[in-house]
């Protein structure tokens, strides 16, 4: 008998937590509104491995520069060019926006996935109608991916010295 008036008292203090039907109702979700700076810009930052990028938007032709120089000229590489434009061909917006950015830190390879997740972060403040896509495609989560350090004993992070027999 106890048992039971344990889980009757349990149920109750459940039913205590449950939010009433009125103030569910009234609790619709609050949309998101864009961020823009004066001149018409959303900004993020964006990260990968050791490099930080610094990604301004706007509304253009689809011109892009990175440090003060064309994309091209920076990026040599069409792998590391196709990377950049991924969040653009996932909200099929490609050639809708100008982006300006400046990268620090790290490699080729890092800067360009830092400056994917800075137009992609950038997009989202300023059309939040994309966030779905972008959340989807995975260009919002950091990839938190760095290199392993070196440990004492071993050559590098894993490979250790040529082991001798004799």
């Amino acid at each position: 008998m106890p048992k039971a008036k344990e889980k009757e008292r349990a149920k109750e203090s459940l039913q205590e937590l449950k939010p009433s039907k009125a103030v569910a109702e009234t609790a619709a979700p609050e949309e998101r509104q864009p961020k823009k700076d004066k001149f018409g810009r959303s900004y993020a930052t964006g990260r990968r491995k050791n490099a930080s990028a610094r990604v301004w938007i706007k509304h253009g032709t689809g011109k892009m520069t990175v440090n003060g120089r064309e994309i091209g000229k920076y990026f040599a590489r069409p792998t590391y060019l196709m990377l950049i434009d991924q969040p653009f061909e996932a909200t099929k917006t490609k050639g809708h926006f100008d982006v300006f950015s400046t990268v620090k830190g790290g490699g080729l390879s890092g800067q360009a996935g830092a400056i994917r997740h800075g137009i992609s972060k950038a997009l989202d403040l300023f059309d939040p109608t994309l966030h779905k896509t972008l959340r989807q495609g995975g260009y919002l989560t950091r990839d938190s991916r760095v290199v392993e350090r070196k440990k004492y004993g071993h050559k590098k992070a894993r490979r250790s010295f040529q082991f001798s027999k004799r």
